[in-house]
């Protein structure tokens, strides 16, 4: 009994929990807050680069707005990023905030063992890097933790021509939804950035979470295209418009044509246009959220389902 009393103070929470939702998510919301404004961007917000950690959205929101995230169901505030406004993005008459993280802070844990966990996480990062905290420097992580309070759905991303497929994970996208634009924030270093800036056209395959080793297996594919697509481990089928190879037993599967990209520090901002949309099936897809924010709903006795 002892050592689960003692564990929270030696051990640190995980970073990410992976889990089950039924899209779309709707246990939590996030607003946008600036001089004496707000307005919902639940789904009007996404990452758009790590380094610097960025945020767009596609409303302006002055200058140093702060955004805010409530457990929907309680109305109890979870975390808050406050933002300073680092540039605009205007393609095909959409006009679209990009929002350095200034700071945040979260409230899923109580005082002292917020402090001390965020203590514990930092120290593990700098003691064991891996590739995205050798690209972010600890605070920052945690700031990227934050974004993720609302959970962030993990999609396989399609591209296929005469001379390169190649299918990968993103969790990095998102509506961005008064603009009508869909966004994908891309690590300008995976092996397939390049052929998608030509040929602007990609499927999204939203998978179920029952797929996560099947789905983080094919990580290594930012780094190496795939060769031949009978070898991956599930059935893929041609999406409907372009022929681009989907996952068979995706819950839902979108068509989507790059309008533009923009490099934002680390990463490539690609602007989209939803062309088809196939009739989502009903069932939980694969999503990220931090660690802390599954140790607050376990609390409350209402703990998303882990994968």
């Amino acid at each position: 009994m002892w050592k689960d009393w003692i564990r929270p103070w030696v051990r640190p929470l995980p970073q990410w929990s992976t889990i089950a939702v039924a899209p779309p998510q709707r246990v939590v919301s996030a607003t946008l807050h600036w001089d004496g404004h707000s307005v919902d961007v639940t789904t009007d917000h996404t990452v758009a680069s790590l380094k610097p950690l960025s945020i767009a959205t596609s409303i302006d929101a002055g200058q140093r707005p702060t955004l805010e995230y409530r457990d929907s169901a309680t109305g109890r505030p979870l975390g808050f990023l406050h933002l300073a406004k680092a540039a605009g993005v205007a393609t095909n008459g959409a006009a679209l905030a990009v929002y350095h993280v200034a700071s945040g802070e979260h409230r899923c844990l109580d005082w002292p063992r917020r402090p001390w966990n965020t203590w514990l996480q930092n120290r593990l990062m700098r003691k064991t890097p891996s590739s995205h905290h050798g690209l972010m420097q600890p605070a920052a992580v945690q700031q990227l933790m934050i974004a993720y309070l609302c959970p962030r759905p993990v999609v396989l991303v399609s591209v296929a021509t005469a001379g390169h497929c190649n299918i990968f994970p993103m969790d990095l996208i998102g509506p961005l939804g008064a603009s009508g634009l869909y966004s994908l924030a891309l690590r300008s270093t995976n092996v397939s950035a390049h052929v998608m800036r030509e040929v602007r056209q990609v499927v999204l395959s939203n998978v179920p979470a029952t797929m996560k080793a099947q789905v983080y297996q094919l990580s290594q594919h930012h780094k190496t295209p795939l060769t031949d697509w009978a070898a991956l481990p599930f059935p893929v089928r041609p999406s409907k418009a372009f022929g681009i190879p989907a996952v068979s037993d995706a819950l839902r599967i979108q068509e989507l044509t790059i309008v533009d990209s923009q490099e934002l520090g680390s990463h490539i901002f690609f602007l989209c246009h939803v062309e088809t949309d196939q009739p989502a099936v009903d069932g939980a897809q694969l999503h990220h959220t931090p660690g802390f924010h599954q140790a607050y709903r376990r609390r409350r006795h209402m703990p998303f389902t882990e994968i």
